[in-house]
């Protein structure tokens, strides 16, 4: 465990923040940052690119060139050890680079790497330090690491209430519970998911577009998949939430409707939560069904809060897994 530097988090930040750019576009490569420092100065930058290359050292490297001798590189996963007919593993560009130092934040947990990149960089004379903002990395490429660790997408659940927990009205309608400023950040948050997944009830009541109409991201629309029994022609259908594991990418968004949102609740495949909160109450409007919960001692310690701002009038909360 290294001990953390105010230098070393300062400038992880920055390759954590380049990682950020692609996240949702990079499947199954993970999304990757890198800053290279020479004498406190930024000489390369990169992130991994839609598609999955070039990786984020390979573009840090070039953009650094000769600079790169002597400088430290900040990776926000373990530079890849094997040799892809896409591009050369990134630990030998390092090497061949001739940087003094490596910084990384999380350790890659693809077996063909899994250590054998900071193996090599060591025994090249490069200094590693690792774990360096570890958790953020994690949250970063969470797409990346659940895949690895549980054979699916990672899972966010997006949630639209009243004050009183309302979900729609009595007669099912939701259309608008929040305000435009919560809907536009939505719409960014679909845009940093490969899929975006509601239930047959909701497809066919609202016919709903699943797309990204934010102006210069409309290319990063989702693939709409919806969860159903029986299959919907034009559309992407599977029959239970654990079939989420058959989808390509590792981001999954979900957004309606209560029954599918319960469903995934009560199969525990949901990762983090998004709750937008308006300032209306509904009194007597539809909230989420029962999803197996037998004793509240059992649902304290389950969320933990990440992040709260205000949106217009409404406020978004995320939550992650305790």
């Amino acid at each position: 465990m290294t001990l953390l530097s105010a230098d070393d988090a300062r400038w992880m930040g920055a390759a954590l923040t380049l990682a950020e750019r692609t996240r949702g576009m990079t499947a199954p490569n993970p999304n990757v940052g890198c800053v290279i420092v020479a004498d406190g100065v930024v000489v390369g930058r990169g992130w991994t690119q839609a598609g999955g290359r070039p990786h984020a050292e390979a573009m840090a490297l070039d953009q650094a060139g000769l600079r790169a001798r002597g400088a430290t590189a900040f990776v926000t996963l373990e530079p890849c050890a094997h040799v892809s007919p896409r591009g050369p593993a990134c630990s030998d560009l390092l090497v061949t680079a001739g940087v003094a130092r490596v910084v990384v934040a999380h350790r890659d947990p693809d077996a063909r790497t899994d250590g054998r990149g900071i193996a090599r960089l060591r025994a090249a004379g490069i200094i590693v330090d690792t774990d360096v903002r570890e958790r953020d990395a994690s949250r970063i490429m969470a797409g990346f690491l659940t895949r690895r660790a549980h054979g699916r997408p990672f899972v966010t659940l997006k949630l639209a209430l009243s004050l009183d927990g309302a979900a729609a009205m009595a007669d099912g309608r939701s259309r608008w519970i929040t305000g435009p400023e919560a809907r536009a950040h939505a719409h960014l948050e679909r845009a940093r998911h490969e899929a975006i997944l509601v239930g047959r009830g909701t497809w066919e009541a609202d016919r709903p577009r699943l797309d990204v109409r934010l102006p210069g991201l409309e290319q990063r629309s989702p693939e709409q998949v919806v969860l159903s029994s029986q299959p919907i022609d034009g559309v992407r259908t599977i029959v239970t939430p654990e079939d989420i594991a058959t989808l390509a990418g590792d981001h999954l968004l979900i957004e309606g409707g209560a029954r599918t949102a319960a469903a995934f609740l009560a199969a525990d495949l949901v990762d983090r939560l998004l709750l937008y909160r308006a300032p209306v109450i509904v009194g007597g409007g539809r909230t989420l069904p029962d999803i197996g919960l037998t004793d509240l001692a059992h649902a304290h310690g389950r969320w933990r809060l990440t992040d709260a701002r205000a949106l217009g009038s409404d406020r978004v909360e995320v939550y992650e897994r305790g």
